[in-house]
This record gives structure tokens, sequence and C-alpha cells, in this order.
């Protein structure tokens, strides 16, 4: 089944220059990029992302990670890719969440870390279901980001301007 999948590269992975290495990885499942753009992450978005951490211990950390606190680099890439089971390929090919579980030969095997403070540095994100790929689709990227439309949009109008927008 074709769908879409969000890959956010995360700061610790921006801050130790792997995006060339990871992004080579990914481009052998040959799925195809829809959309890409650099992210500068704020509070509000990470919440939004995160909102099904917030009642854990760990919440306020995850928080500061994604938003690049521990590293310098409030920025992550946001790309979602399409193609053939793109979830679960994707989802192989980064290894568990935990980096310490995950098989070395994936991405976070290879390039992931846990801080002192248990935090997961597990260099990206990839969305875990359909369900969520399209929620988290929507909330990095607006319709006009995407080159195929993926969800169903409506028309908008401000002032002059009309565009896309999410229905």
């Amino acid at each position: 089944m074709e769908e879409a999948v969000l890959v956010l590269i995360k700061p610790d992975a921006l801050q130790k220059n792997l995006t060339g290495d990871i992004l080579s990885r990914i481009s052998s499942t040959g799925l195809e990029i829809i959309g890409a753009k650099v992210v500068k992450v704020s509070r509000e978005l990470a919440e939004t992302h995160y909102a099904h951490l917030r009642d854990k211990p760990f919440f306020e950390d995850v928080i500061d990670y994604i938003c690049g606190k521990q590293h310098g680099r409030n920025k992550v890439i946001a790309l979602v890719y399409y193609g053939e089971d793109a979830i679960s390929k994707l989802r192989a090919l980064a290894g568990k969440t935990n980096p310490e579980e995950a098989d070395p030969t994936t991405i976070r095997g290879a390039y992931g870390r846990i801080t002192t403070k248990g935090v997961y540095e597990n260099v990206v994100h990839v969305s875990d279901s359909p369900e969520n790929a399209e929620k988290e689709i929507k909330l990095w990227f607006s319709p006009e980001e995407l080159i195929i439309d993926l969800y169903p949009t409506r028309t908008q109008v401000e002032g002059s301007r009309v565009h896309k927008v999410w229905a």
C-alpha cells in the first residue's frame, strides 16, 4: 500500500553532521521525497508533536531536546516520504526508539545514544502508523509544501492571498 511518512532529522544528528549519511540510507529504500524543509522548532510545535508524552517525567527533557537546547541547533530537517510500505520500511531502517536496543546496522543503532538524564538522542523520528503520519504531516507541513495531494484540503482567502489549508 502506498503511504506517506514523516521523518525528522533531529538536532543531535545535525550537530554531528549526519544528514548526508541518513539521507543516503533512506534513499536506498526507493521511496520518493514529496516534502522537505528546515524547521526552527518552537516550544508550541514540540509540545504538540509530543503531546502523548505530556504526563511522563521526561517530557521537559524531550521538549528541550527537539528544540535543540542541548545541541545549540534549534532546528530539524522535516521530510515527507511516499511510497509502498513507507512506514514499515523507514521504521525498520531507523531501528528501535531506544538506541541501546537498536540493531547496530540501523540509523539509531549506529548514531544514537542515551544521555545521562535518560533522554534518547536517537537522531531521527519516523511516524509509527498511517494515522500518526497524517497527524504529524499536517502539523509540520502545509498542503502547499507537498508535491502531491495527500489529504483533503480547502481553499482559504486571506486578503488578496488564496491558498490551500488542511480540511
